[in-house]
């Protein structure tokens, strides 16, 4: 199979310039979609504030003005610089993958390069999907779970009203968008490790109690300390564990065919290499 790999020898020298050349295009485009996120950081904060208006409406409070706050003059200006971040490595991911992609690609056999590729599709999705999971239904569900603890004072009661400031709740959603964007990646992370024999589906069903554990103990860390964020994404990393071990199992399914397949084409290696058929 050494015919199929594409890379050639050369000097340490020239890998690291084509290091250098592939960091610098990501970095470029990285720094491209930072400065186009940041002159529309205002449009995409208010976006981002559409979970809170949500929350709002669920607990039925539909004359209430949305407002944020910020107590420091230079606040919303690193906030604005955070989304510009944010956003930047959303957009300039797909360009980041197809630098890594082209510097590793040379040394990977044909069939390598053409198991690789669809990862590096379903990977961006599947974090879109844990994105979307979070802003349409889990950050409104938590804000409307703060909102709940409000108070509306009177008769020797003290009016509380939750005033959200614009850092904490950037730094909320942004939390709990790459919470549930890493989570997503577990049936990827699991399929290459199974493509790369590091894990079996048997393994993995084995050790389904311990992941359990780690699923809620990941979730207390990565979420805020509520128990609604921290079991809404206990529970999907669960059903994604699930999700895992069947991914695993496909990729067994498809190498014992591949086997098979190989010993009905050659019949007499394959006897050779069995050792009962030796006996």
């Amino acid at each position: 199979m050494t015919e199929d790999i594409d890379d050639k020898p050369q000097p340490l020298l020239e890998h690291l310039m084509e290091l250098r050349n592939r960091l610098m295009w990501a970095i470029g485009a990285f720094f491209i979609a930072f400065l186009v996120c940041f002159a529309f950081a205002k449009p995409l904060f208010n976006m981002l504030v559409q979970p809170f208006t949500w929350a709002v409406d669920w607990a039925g409070m539909t004359d209430r003005k949305i407002e944020l706050i910020y107590t420091a003059p230079q606040e919303f200006f690193f906030t604005q610089i955070k989304i510009g971040m944010f956003g930047g490595v959303v957009l300039a991911f797909p360009m980041i993958a197809a630098q890594v992609y082209k510097f590793v690609a040379p040394g990977l056999y044909k069939n390598e390069r053409s198991a690789f590729l669809p990862f590096l599709v379903a990977s961006p999705v599947l974090f879109l999907l844990g994105a979307a999971l979070v802003y349409f239904f889990f950050t409104p569900m938590v804000m409307w779970f703060f909102l709940a603890m409000e108070q509306t004072g009177g008769h020797g009661e003290a009016s509380i009203v939750l005033l959200p400031k614009v850092s904490e709740y950037l730094g909320l959603i942004m939390t709990l968008i790459f919470a549930f964007g890493l989570v997503f990646q577990l049936p990827v992370v699991t399929t290459l490790l199974a493509r790369a024999g590091l894990a079996t589906s048997v393994g993995l069903a084995a050790k389904r109690k311990y992941a359990i554990v780690a699923a809620f103990v990941a979730a207390a860390v990565l979420t805020p300390p509520d128990p609604v964020s921290q079991i809404g994404l206990a529970l999907p990393t669960i059903i994604l564990y699930e999700i895992a071990i069947y991914c695993a199992r496909l990729v067994e399914r498809q190498r014992a065919a591949a086997k098979a397949a190989a010993a009905a084409d050659d019949p007499e290696s394959s006897a050779d290499s069995d050792p009962q058929g030796d006996a």
